[in-house]
């Protein structure tokens, strides 16, 4: 599983940098904190404890990289969680927030179980740039999607 060549995507370098440099927060009991190219010990424990092999971080908000209103970003976090809940999957809430940018944290989901081929899915649904997602490795991996 490889992310897509960064020279053919749409999106500019700097934001692909940035979402490389992004902690992406598991909030809860099973608190974690993603980040790209890094095994995660705290999300091998989240994997054992609800038994999957793979996982995915998305989130709703700011779709394409354009900042919405807090309230536009509220109502798509609950959409996607409905939609989640919906479609039967399980998930954790958490906030991607780079360390130093000024860029607002957005309220994501750690999607457990989520397939690489339904996470592209469900990113895109959102109109997202990017996912992150983490297979059998434990390695979270920057997917991008345009």
């Amino acid at each position: 599983m490889t992310a897509a060549p960064e020279r053919h995507s749409c999106v500019a370098v700097e934001t692909i940098a940035a979402y490389r440099q992004t902690h992406y927060h598991v909030e809860g009991e099973l608190s974690a904190t993603l980040i790209i190219g890094q095994r995660s010990e705290a999300l091998a424990r989240i994997h054992r404890t609800y038994d999957v092999t793979c996982s995915a971080y998305l989130t709703p908000c700011n779709p394409f990289s354009e900042i919405l209103t807090d309230q536009a970003n509220a109502d798509r976090t609950h959409a996607c969680g409905e939609t989640l809940l919906r479609e039967g999957h399980r998930y954790l809430t958490g906030v991607g927030q780079h360390p130093s940018s000024p860029w607002p944290g957005e309220a994501s989901f750690l999607v457990l179980g989520l397939d690489l081929a339904g996470a592209r899915r469900l990113g895109q649904r959102y109109e997202q740039n990017a996912i992150v997602w983490t297979g059998k490795d434990l390695m979270p991996t920057l997917i991008l999607l345009r």
